[in-house]
């Protein structure tokens, strides 16, 4: 039995309103454990430049390196729905570009749907990828890959102006064919009114408690990131301290020489020793 979620369980929860749990997570061993957790749904978001990579934005990671991780997430969880996240320049030289690259998401990963960082300028490009059957999450409000030109972020949609025009394009997205919306750092309340007036799920990432879901990426969750994690972020775990322990742990028993103990060690089976120095004892051909 398939008991795999689909688009299909994510419109449901979101007409019986209830809330969906989503994690953004790069690697097969973190899936591996999110997949065991009521999480609804995973993104393998382009944060993994920062996150695995160490940039210091989302823009170096390749369509190959993105590919090559959402498989790996595929295969720790079979059942989870699964959004691929399509970076920098792999959707913006054509439409012919962004079909090809979405669609080796879903035959190379097996991704259920691809998400794109969208202004107005990319409507097109919306419809184009929905047209040949793949779904479409459309990103709007904050959107990281467009650091270059903004230089540093802000919450959007703060003002009455701006919450119009970003009401406009989330609607202007669906019409598009975008089959779901995550909205970032944005002002709550038009992240409601947006969640409102859609009908397709909407994510928020910082943009309040109105949506239909919720997102954020696994290191923060996990309390692994460190440094100044945006605002909206929470550690539900502190893993970054007891994991800096537990390395220290492990180099202190080797410096010691404590490990690896006889417990820890492969052995030889029994008599096989004293037959192997016998052997080392006979002269060898040289």
């Amino acid at each position: 039995m398939n008991d795999r979620i689909t688009i299909t369980d994510l419109l449901e929860a979101k007409r019986q309103r209830r809330a969906i749990a989503a994690v953004s997570c790069y690697d097969y061993t973190t899936a591996s454990l999110v997949s065991q957790a009521q999480v609804d749904l995973v993104l393998v978001g382009d944060s993994a430049a920062q996150m695995m990579l160490g940039f210091d934005s989302t823009l170096p990671v390749t369509m190959d390196f993105m590919v090559t991780i959402t498989a790996a997430v595929r295969r720790a969880a079979p059942n989870t729905y699964l959004v691929a996240d399509m970076p920098f320049l792999s959707y913006h030289i054509s439409l012919g570009q962004a079909i090809r690259n979405a669609g080796r998401f879903m035959t190379e990963a097996g991704a259920q749907m691809v998400k794109i960082e969208a202004t107005g300028a990319y409507l097109n490009t919306v419809r184009a990828i929905s047209d040949a059957g793949i779904p479409v999450m459309a990103h709007i409000g904050i959107l990281p890959q467009r650091i270059g030109e903004m230089g540093r972020f802000h919450a959007e949609a703060t003002t009455a102006e701006a919450g119009v025009a970003l009401i406009d394009l989330a609607e202007q997205m669906i019409a598009a064919g975008a089959s779901a919306l995550l909205i970032e750092g944005t002002a709550a309340e038009v992240a409601q009114i947006i969640t409102t007036k859609s009908d397709v799920p909407v994510l928020s990432c910082g943009s309040g408690p109105g949506c239909d879901g919720q997102i954020l990426i696994a290191p923060d969750i996990l309390g692994l990131s460190g440094g100044h994690p945006p605002k909206f972020a929470k550690a539900f775990g502190d893993l970054r301290a007891r994991t800096v322990e537990a390395f220290q742990k492990y180099a202190d028993e080797v410096k010691a020489g404590r490990f690896p103990d006889s417990e820890h060690s492969y052995h030889m089976k029994p008599g096989e020793l004293q037959r192997l120095e016998d052997l080392l004892r006979k002269p060898r051909p040289s």
